[in-house]
């Protein structure tokens, strides 16, 4: 606090209390010399202004009692003598200064579109009725005024944390919202500080901070961003020479040994090239390369390697035995840069058809064959393994005769043969009926008054076991390509035993 008294107005005095002693003792003391001494209180005797901000220098005055103030004002002048002239007169400050106080006790002068010339001190002085009534504090408040400067770190490598701080010459008084700019176009950030948590190249430019609301921008700096960077060659095929480069956006003082990594796991080079002499597909990944011994990594690229079709298969759906009248595909699978972009069908050595799938409605057995698929692309071809594909016959199934004996040689047998036994001796058709019959089909009755018993007949008939037989002329029997094959004597046994003949599997 600063009481002062004025005797007259040739003389100015001032009187600073030190730290009191008692609370209590200020307190009676202000009270007392409050009505009878003059003073001036200032809310900060130091403020500091941004450059077109508005400032506010607040106060309080005290003067004796009798006394009634006749004009109050600030100036930028401390004079004893003649009268100093006031801001609200001065033409560098006409327009812009409002004092906010009254003739009581409030002397509040707001100072706006502040200008680098304002920097200065600025003093308070009132007159009053009575004679010697002039008085004007001798420490008044002094103004800094400030720009903004864009502090940037002088050595920036990609990856590292950056700060850049909006800074002023002097503690602002009053804290203001701040903006940021990167080549003129606004960032989020509103406080005096951006930061770019992982920098990259891209953060790279012209940076400029400003105060929301204000006509006040910093000058533009340039934030620099040292880095690595691998250059591959952009198109790469199976077999060339490939050399990747790590190059720098700045100028190495020492020649440097460099690392190279190629997904992530190192590789033996320790010069600013890696040479491929003999590119495989097995080369492609993701390469990065850094500086021994300095935090120093460029981004990763990736090395894309063309080639042929290779790895090329058939798979079929569905799985399983493929029964005359259902559909199948077929479906080509194989490996290259780029993708294949033909895929032929080959049904042994002829062309049925493209695509990379070649599906097959309603199959018969005259579809049973190998195939194959032939993929190829800018860079090849190749042909798949051979998958072979079995039609099973729609009506190849086992039937179960629980008495054989019980139908009638009238019914028709087809598509049978023989197969000679190992005398060769004619076979006894007259003993057929002891054999055992599989892969039977219905091929028509010979005699429609057949009962139902009587109105089966065979086809791709085998005699299961060696006997030889004679041929009978037994009326209304018919039979054709029939052929007899060796059993198993120990199955035949058996089989004969059981007078439920299972014809199955015929040949």
């Amino acid at each position: 606090m600063v009481i002062r008294h004025q005797p007259d107005s040739a003389m100015m005095m001032s009187l600073r209390m030190t730290p009191p002693t008692s609370l209590v003792l200020l307190l009676l003391i202000y009270g007392v010399v409050a009505l009878n001494w003059w003073g001036v209180n200032y809310n900060s005797e130091s403020l500091c202004a941004l450059k077109g901000s508005a400032v506010t220098m607040g106060c309080t005055y005290t003067y004796p009692r009798g006394h009634s103030v006749q004009k109050a004002f600030w100036t930028k002048y401390l004079t004893s003598g003649s009268e100093p002239p006031d801001l609200l007169v001065d033409p560098a400050y006409r327009g812009r200064v409002q004092y906010l106080g009254d003739k009581q006790q409030n002397c509040t002068l707001r100072l706006s579109d502040v200008r680098e010339k304002d920097r200065r001190k600025y003093y308070f002085r009132f007159i009053t009725d009575q004679p010697g009534g002039r008085w004007q504090d001798i420490n008044g408040v002094d103004l800094s005024v400030t720009d903004l400067q864009v502090e940037v770190p002088e050595r920036v490598i990609e990856g590292d944390k950056v700060t850049l701080t909006c800074k002023t010459t002097c503690s602002l008084t009053v804290r203001p919202t701040f903006t940021w700019y990167r080549n003129r176009y606004r960032l989020s950030s509103s406080t005096d500080q951006l930061h770019l948590q992982s920098v990259s190249r891209e953060d790279a430019g012209r940076y400029h901070c400003a105060v929301l609301g204000l006509n006040l921008h910093s000058p533009e700096v340039t934030l620099n961003v040292r880095y690595l960077q691998v250059e591959v060659p952009e198109r790469v095929i199976e077999g060339d020479k490939v050399t990747l480069t790590c190059k720098t956006s700045f100028s190495l003082t020492v020649r440097p040994t460099f690392t190279w990594y190629r997904n992530g796991h190192r590789l033996s080079s320790s010069t600013d090239q890696l040479r491929l002499q003999s590119v495989s597909r097995e080369d492609a990944g993701r390469y990065h390369c850094a500086v021994l011994g300095e935090n120093l990594h460029s981004p990763e690229v990736t090395l894309k390697v063309r080639y042929g079709p290779k790895n090329i298969s058939v798979s079929i759906s569905p799985s399983g035995e493929i029964v005359e009248g259902s559909s199948v595909t077929l479906t080509c699978s194989s490996d290259a840069n780029p993708p294949v972009q033909n895929y032929t069908w080959f049904k042994g050595t002829s062309f049925v058809a493209k695509g990379e799938t070649y599906t097959m409605n309603k199959i018969s057995s005259v579809d049973s064959g190998e195939y194959k698929c032939r993929s190829s692309n800018e860079h090849g071809e190749k042909l798949s393994e051979a998958l072979t594909l079995n039609v099973l016959r729609e009506r190849e199934k086992v039937i179960q005769l629980d008495n054989p004996s019980q139908y009638r040689q009238e019914n028709l047998y087809s598509n049978m043969g023989t197969r000679p036994s190992e005398n060769n001796a004619t076979p006894d058709l007259a003993n057929q009926d002891d054999g055992f019959y599989s892969t039977v089909e219905l091929c028509g009755r010979i005699n429609p008054t057949y009962g139902a018993d009587d109105e089966v007949q065979y086809g791709n008939v085998q005699h299961c076991h060696d006997r030889i037989v004679q041929k009978t002329q037994e009326a209304g029997v018919e039979y054709a390509c029939v052929r007899f094959s060796r059993a198993d004597p120990a199955h035949s046994s058996a089989a004969l035993e059981n007078p439920s003949v299972i014809y199955s599997s015929v040949n």
